[in-house]
């Protein structure tokens, strides 16, 4: 059995924490493989420690001393240090990051210190080899990660101890360090996992796995016990933070299950994720519905043109212009003469009135509309597509509550519902969605 453990930066914000995970590493001895993130926040007022590393790239940037901040990413991990009695050389590894930071240096290498330091720390505490990532994570310099290249590099330096690899980067062929988008250490836990033939990817955080709906927005919602691959990528593109929306591509390949697990609560048994749930939904049969996530804040902009349906190529002009302004997305509901095109508020609000007016321009519609403030809700789950009258189902509750609906679709695989509502209804349609198909049904069982 081979266990891959990452941990994510709530579970190594300061030496007590540290102390936790090496006490989930000591109890499982298969727990060869550690990614670790930056130190987190120890508290509300307490700040992460990429968060300061990118404040200090923005006061270089702007001529500004950033010792101020500098000095209290010195003091956290001195703090770690001292407090777990480790002897790692601190003093030279932040005097190096200093001189390079007076003869200028890339934002990637700065913010990837984090993850650098977190790691070598924990490695000497944990007893583990430490390999930096920028030597076992091989990026192209197109900015995929070469897979075969980074199994060769990684294989090279598995030993007889265990292995920590600092998550949310790697290298270019160059040598030049490369980081991920914010979460990336997710991606490179997944990443080990692939490369060393891992039984299960362990995600530590600070939540014990995913929870049907935000807890933020429902008031204690019950844990899911196992969701599919594409329940959980459904859930993470709209709205549900607990993973990085890219991990589970390399462990998909192959059919690596992704256990989400809390350091703080060790023993439960988190969020099991897996390419199929069968197995498990025989034990513990899943809810019609697997979760309720969503976002705001999306803008709608409805074409209407009389017989569009006989005009080859009208929807691809109308995306053509969209693509034209590197707008992503969202949905294109249509009807006969009537297309609708979603996107985030933020994608085009510096140039919404260029693409409406090229759509003026190029299209002639009969009329065009746009409204934004609009919430776009997805009801997931593997079971809906058992439940006859689903859709039917939801649109009832949502005219009980007086939520009026502005958009509707449905996959073709009955995984996935999403309605798009006002921005003030968002929480209110989450909460009755929630305490119609899983509160009631939770009660009468």
């Amino acid at each position: 059995m081979i266990k891959v453990a990452k941990f994510g930066g709530s579970s190594v914000a300061n030496a007590e924490q540290f102390r936790k995970v090496k006490a989930i590493i000591e109890k499982d001895k298969s727990r060869r493989f550690v990614v670790s993130s930056a130190c987190g926040k120890e508290s509300n007022e307490d700040h992460k420690v990429t968060d300061l590393l990118f404040l200090c790239e923005a006061h270089i940037r702007f001529g500004v001393s950033c010792d101020p901040i500098f000095d209290q990413i010195v003091a956290k991990y001195t703090r770690i240090k001292n407090d777990l009695g480790l002897e790692m050389d601190l003093d030279s590894e932040f005097d190096k990051i200093r001189s390079v930071l007076k003869r200028g240096m890339s934002t990637d290498y700065l913010v990837s210190r984090g993850e650098y330091l977190t790691s070598k720390l924990l490695a000497e505490y944990l007893g583990f080899d430490f390999a930096d990532a920028a030597e076992v994570i091989a990026f192209r310099y197109d900015g995929s990660v070469d897979m075969d290249r980074t199994r060769q590099l990684i294989e090279d330096r598995i030993g007889k101890k265990g292995l920590v690899i600092p998550g949310f980067y790697g290298s270019l062929p160059n040598g030049v360090i490369r980081v991920m988008s914010r979460g990336g250490s997710d991606i490179t836990g997944a990443i080990v996992a692939n490369v060393v033939g891992a039984d299960i990817y362990e995600n530590w955080t600070d939540v014990s796995g995913f929870m049907v709906a935000d807890p933020r927005i429902v008031k204690k919602p019950i844990s899911i016990p196992c969701i599919n691959y594409s329940e959980l990528r459904e859930m993470s593109y709209m709205g549900a933070n607990v993973l990085h929306d890219d991990v589970i591509f390399p462990v998909k390949s192959r059919n690596i299950p992704i256990n989400v697990r809390n350091t703080n609560d060790p023993d439960n048994p988190g969020t099991l994720i897996m390419a199929d749930c069968t197995e498990q939904d025989r034990i513990n049969p899943p809810h019609c519905i697997t979760g309720i996530t969503g976002r705001k804040d999306f803008t709608v902009i409805t074409i209407t043109k009389m017989h569009t349906s006989t005009e080859v190529g009208f929807l691809r002009r109308i995306l053509s212009i969209f693509e034209d302004y590197r707008v992503s997305i969202e949905s294109v509901p249509s009807t006969v003469d009537t297309f609708s095109v979603i996107a985030a508020t933020k994608e085009v609000e510096n140039c919404l009135y260029d693409i409406v007016g090229r759509i003026r321009e190029e299209l002639k519609p009969d009329d065009l509309r746009i409204e934004d403030h609009l919430a776009m809700i997805a009801v997931v789950g593997r079971a809906m597509k058992n439940q006859p009258g689903m859709s039917g189902r939801l649109l009832s509750e949502f005219g009980s509550n007086e939520i009026n609906i502005k958009v509707i679709s449905q996959s073709c695989d009955e995984l996935c519902i999403v309605v798009g509502v006002d921005n003030r209804n968002f929480e209110k349609a989450i909460n009755c969605i929630y305490d119609r198909f899983i509160a009631e049904e939770k009660e009468s069982n």
